[in-house]
């Protein structure tokens, strides 16, 4: 068994880097290349009650899934001036690789897609030496982002909508007062 000082692990937990990176872990003496695994939590405490990790040779290949950075989301045309929405279909992707290969995290530029358009995973800029693992058990070609039109009309949209609608109570308020005089001097 292996103890972990608890805060140390608590605070290396939170961290995204944390749990697609190569550690090192000092066993017996000896620094050993791991790999962050799987852990526990309580339910309702913040306390980690277990931590499994793996050792890893430099020279046998890993699968481990990596986050994305999806980033000029904000800037792409699409989302700046047509109104699109970007829509976050994975947020990570399961790679094969060496451990030394092994990135923190894949980035995602969105900076030119339109509206209608997604990033697949055939289209990543993978890291030399990684490769998709799903794509390589011959997966179709997932989808990772893709950028929508919002749902629901513009603000300009709604504004004569509801400008078209004051129109019509007006109209049918003037209708139903011309009624009420026509009625009453009969």
């Amino acid at each position: 068994m292996i103890e972990l000082d608890h805060k140390e692990t608590l605070m290396q937990l939170k961290k995204e880097a944390f749990h697609a990176s190569i550690l090192d872990m000092s066993l017996g003496g000896k620094s050993q290349k791991v790999l962050l695994r799987d852990y526990q939590m309580h339910p309702w405490k913040m306390e980690v009650l277990h931590v499994d990790f793996q050792r890893v040779s430099a020279k046998e290949k890993i699968t481990m899934r990596v986050p994305l950075h999806f980033i000029n989301e904000e800037n792409a045309p699409s989302v700046k001036l047509g109104g699109g929405v970007v829509n976050h279909i994975e947020s990570d992707v399961e790679v094969i690789c060496l451990p030394g290969d092994l990135p923190e995290f894949i980035e995602v530029d969105c900076g030119a897609l339109e509206i209608g358009e997604s990033i697949s995973l055939s289209q990543l800029n993978l890291p030399s030496g990684v490769e998709s693992a799903h794509l390589g058990r011959g997966g179709e070609d997932l989808g990772l982002v893709a950028i929508q039109k919002a749902r629901g009309g513009s603000a300009d949209e709604e504004a004569s909508d509801v400008d078209a609608s004051e129109d019509k109570n007006a109209n049918s308020t003037e209708s139903a007062d011309e009624d009420k005089g026509a009625s009453s001097e009969a």
